[in-house]
């Protein structure tokens, strides 16, 4: 009988931009190696079987720029980023440029898509539908613009997205609009498309959203696309080690 896939899921609260890109690389790591020595016949324990994570994590104010985006996309001047509290980041992940910062829900699967499909359009079509599911709790219509990666309300973006993916294991993943001020997007072309909007939960419902419950709603709804068993807080392999603490869901 074949085990049901587990997603361990972490909260880490605030963190550096830079913090959580090295973190993603070690545990993406750690699949990776896993994955060779399973295939190489290795035996390892369910004890000692690290299992795909989800990490939750909020960024103070940062643009960060894919490797296919063009840096022309920052409006401001990298100089004067320090006088909106922001820095900037030139990072692996695909896409063009966008913004993290408080009140934004980032999240980050690290998965071994070779226990789901070996299909990165799909992977991000199913990201997409978590996001698509949780928008419709609020009674938000959000969907897809064909061509383009995201979730969009009409024609405002309320979610972007950006990957990586090594040996089928992948790292970056989501940023939800939920109660962000969005006069940080002034600075960019966000997503490098000129002509359309960004917006968030909050601009859309009038009022500020409670980020635990999206949290809760984005488990429920990746457990139903994905197929996967969510285990708060389950494990904590070597490299979340230096997180004194998690945070509550």
């Amino acid at each position: 009988m074949k085990k049901e896939k587990i997603l361990n899921v972490n909260n880490l609260g605030e963190v550096s931009y830079r913090t959580a890109w090295d973190l993603q690389k070690s545990l993406q790591q750690l699949l990776i190696d896993q994955k060779r020595r399973l295939r190489d016949g290795d035996s390892i324990s369910d004890e000692k079987l690290i299992h795909d994570m989800l990490l939750f994590v909020e960024h103070p104010h940062v643009y960060t720029l894919g490797k296919s985006g063009d840096s022309a996309h920052l409006l401001k001047a990298v100089s004067e980023l320090s006088n909106i509290e922001a820095e900037y980041v030139e990072t692996d992940r695909g896409g063009d440029i966008t913004y993290h910062g408080p009140g934004q829900i980032v999240g980050y699967p690290i998965l071994d898509l070779d226990g789901y499909f070996t299909d990165i359009h799909k992977y991000l079509r199913y990201l997409e539908e978590v996001i698509i599911r949780t928008c419709a709790e609020y009674g938000i219509s959000a969907g897809r613009i064909d061509g383009l990666t995201g979730v969009w309300v009409e024609d405002e973006k309320i979610c972007a997205m950006g990957i990586r993916c090594s040996r089928w294991v992948t790292m970056h993943g989501f940023a939800l609009n939920v109660n962000t001020d969005l006069n940080y997007f002034n600075h960019i072309v966000p997503c490098g498309i000129s002509n359309k909007a960004v917006t968030s939960l909050e601009k859309i419902l009038g009022d500020a959203v409670d980020p635990a419950e999206v949290r809760v709603l984005l488990m429920k709804h990746f457990s139903e696309v994905f197929g996967v068993d969510v285990k708060y807080g389950l494990q904590k392999p070597e490299p979340l080690k230096q997180f004194s603490y998690l945070r509550t869901v």
